[in-house]
């Protein structure tokens, strides 16, 4: 998928940043590949540890991050279910997207909105029905 420029320069380290020479990037979803953004064209490649921060789908021990403007991740979902046999996590980050406070264009590596990484994630803890 592809992600606008600001999020790749907002979000690379300093010494990536540096390197940086490609116009179109796109995010690698593959769990099992380290690679976060590429331009084919411009041979350009970026790893998860040219960035500043984790990769939530490309992470495998805590804390895996899934909402990056709100600080949320895979624990939190865990706890909630744990505690409460549920999670209010969605509804306190609609309600943060409604009153425009979300940056997930700019903050999430994807470039895009996390709820549908936090649905897959409940999914994902949800006993099956």
């Amino acid at each position: 998928m592809k992600v606008d420029l600001v999020t790749v320069k907002a979000l690379v380290n300093a010494e990536a940043l540096r390197r940086l020479d490609g116009k179109v990037y796109r995010f690698c979803p593959a769990t099992d590949c380290d690679i976060v953004y590429f331009d084919s064209e411009a041979s350009s490649i970026f790893r998860k540890q040219d960035l500043e921060v984790r990769v939530g789908r490309k992470e495998t021990e805590d804390p895996i991050p899934l909402c990056y403007c709100f600080d949320f991740t895979l624990a939190d979902l865990r706890r909630d279910f744990a505690i409460a046999g549920k999670t209010e996590i969605p509804a306190v980050i609609t309600a943060e997207i409604k009153a425009g406070h979300c940056a997930c264009e700019v903050k999430n590596p994807q470039g895009s909105c996390c709820l549908g990484d936090v649905t897959a994630a409940i999914r994902s803890l949800s006993p099956a029905r």
